[in-house]
């Protein structure tokens, strides 16, 4: 499917000399990519994804507008379980696709232990058969009409052996990637469309995603379908228990309402729990997505410090070079360390396996890579902290995946999931960079407090907390309209932010206090500040919300912090 199948008036139009006509063919591409002709829509999306590269800056935001318009998008885009009773073998939700009929053209990947998928028509059915005692993962649905994702999570009660049943496989998807089984299902009845099926499944399979835990399904007609109940049922424990274990009210038999928001409440004022010796000068800190690990960066060792929380016991692996910042897949299955001597030198990523804690390869990278992240389409982000751009790489951290050009110099990178968004503090320029992460395209840049040092995105996507180093303050900025507010005086020289899991509040470290100042998530007054080590570097929050780790570059140390009740 080509240009060619396009209106010639509307390829007449895109091609005009004159912009104003080439912003009413925008217009025309965005109605066809609403419409029900599946092979017009794909056109018109690619035409308009094109587009957003034009020279003309009004061009290529009008196109850009109307991707967003006509992408598919997922209500809700959050499924919490909750703390499920011990027996439960199978939880189910389902969550609605919305968007143009082309929306319904889509592959369905999952990560998450135990975490199974599948789309039927513009249903998303999410099912849960606990294979180990948390759930923190991603289902992302993605097509001609884009992506989105669902980040679903759930706890089996503190104790409960965890129960495996043949049940599983009436929902089985392949865990081997050869493997990967694509399913047409029948919707409710509509009206004959002869060319949908084929056109559909010819879609799918156009952007089906490789990697492990794939399932699609093909929709026969695109009738609205009304919103879901979202609802989790156990298969086998009662729903008084499970009732009991969320603290929900009991519900009919079997079911019980499915909470959309995590179980913790974050606190005002955290309070240090401990404080755990690991490598020389401790830079980067992350939180493995089960919150059982902590991996810390050191700067003046050469070593990856990996904590066992439950055990607090440190064990370490060895890295080629100075290891500066670290990340997790969302799997939690690698580890991703970006890496630079002193003098630039030996600038990468190295790409640890979690399990064996062994390096399976290292991989180069522009010179000074700095705070790396993993977005929420699993792609590896690493900020070139010396060549003014930021650099993509796919999954597994193997392949360059594109690359983006943003002001001088990107410190760091945080993400949007549902505004398809990626932010970057540029610290020489004091201003943080909008990236549209479906197009890899740099938007604009807005300007914040002085030498942007970290920054970090809300759980609900909607705010953005930039540290200003040299200011001695933050920043907020709403996501949506960049409208920012601050700045907010924090202490001396804030070097990394964080959001609680609950986004109430959020985390400043300042690096000249020896200090983290605790901030109203919403408004940015400050309501604690908490003492910590000497020469604190950088905040991570444990994905279930209970606790917070500092790394003291100065004191060879972490801090811990219990940041909910």
């Amino acid at each position: 499917m080509s240009e060619k199948v396009l209106p010639t008036q509307v390829l007449t139009e895109i091609d005009s000399s004159v912009r104003e006509t080439r912003l009413k063919g925008v217009g025309e591409l965005e109605r066809l990519a609403n419409g029900s002709d599946l092979a017009m829509a794909a056109a018109a999306r690619r035409t308009l994804m094109r587009l957003t590269q034009e020279d003309s800056r009004s061009v290529a935001a009008a196109a850009a507008a109307a991707l967003e318009r006509t992408a598919l998008r997922l209500n809700p885009d959050q499924v919490h379980f909750g703390q499920v009773a011990a027996g439960t073998t199978r939880l189910e939700a389902e969550v609605l696709v919305e968007g143009p009929p082309l929306a319904a053209a889509a592959a369905v990947t999952v990560s998450g232990p135990g975490l199974r998928a599948m789309l039927a028509g513009r249903r998303l059915r999410i099912a849960w058969l606990p294979a180990a005692d948390w759930l923190d993962g991603t289902v992302t649905v993605r097509g001609p009409a884009g992506w989105a994702d669902v980040r679903v999570t759930g706890q089996v009660a503190a104790g409960a052996a965890v129960a495996r049943t043949d049940g599983e496989e009436q929902f089985a998807i392949p865990d081997d990637p050869s493997t990967t089984r694509m399913t047409v299902l029948s919707a409710p009845p509509a009206r004959k469309q002869r060319r949908a099926p084929v056109l559909l499944a010819a879609l799918a399979a156009g952007v089906l995603l490789g990697g492990a835990g794939v399932a699609v399904a093909l929709n026969r007609g695109d009738d609205p379908v009304p919103p879901p109940t979202l609802a989790l049922v156990p298969t086998t424990a009662p729903a008084t228990a499970a009732a009991a274990a969320t603290g929900a009210a009991p519900g009919p038999t079997g079911v019980a309402r499915v909470p959309l928001a995590l179980s913790v409440s974050s606190l005002a004022k955290p309070t240090m729990v401990g404080t755990i010796r690991v490598g020389d000068e401790p830079e980067g800190v992350v939180v493995s997505p089960d919150s059982r690990t902590v991996y810390v960066a050191n700067q003046s060792s050469r070593i990856l410090s990996v904590l066992d929380v439950a055990t607090e016991r440190v064990t370490s692996v060895r890295l080629r070079n100075t290891p500066r910042f670290v990340a997790t897949s969302r799997d939690g299955r690698l580890v991703f360390v970006s890496m630079y001597e002193d003098d630039k030198s030996g600038s990468g990523v190295a790409v640890v396996d979690a399990a064996a804690r062994k390096v399976l390869r290292y991989m180069s990278t522009g010179v000074q890579p700095y705070t790396l992240a993993v977005g929420p389409d699993g792609r590896v982000w690493v900020p070139i902290h010396s060549e003014r751009r930021v650099e993509i790489y796919d999954a597994s951290g193997y392949r360059a995946r594109g690359r983006v050009l943003v002001p001088p110099n990107p410190h760091a990178v945080a993400f949007s999931g549902p505004l398809k968004r990626a932010y970057t503090p540029n610290h020489e320029s004091n201003a943080v960079s909008i990236i549209d992460m479906r197009t890899d395209r740099l938007l604009k840049s807005i300007p914040v407090s002085k030498a942007p040092h970290s920054i970090a995105v809300s759980p609900d996507g909607r705010t953005v907390l930039v540290a200003g180093y040299e200011a001695n303050a933050a920043d907020l900025i709403d996501a949506a309209t960049l409208r920012r507010i601050g700045p907010f005086k924090v202490g001396k020289q804030p070097q990394s932010v964080a959001f609680a899991t609950d986004g109430e509040h959020a985390y400043v470290v300042n690096e000249g206090s020896n200090s983290v100042s605790v901030l109203d998530g919403h408004t940015g007054a400050v309501t604690a500040t908490v003492p910590v080590g000497r020469s604190p570097r950088t905040v991570a929050v444990s994905p279930d919300g209970r606790m917070a780790y500092v790394s003291n570059g100065a004191d060879d140390t972490i801090s811990v912090l219990r940041t909910a009740s």
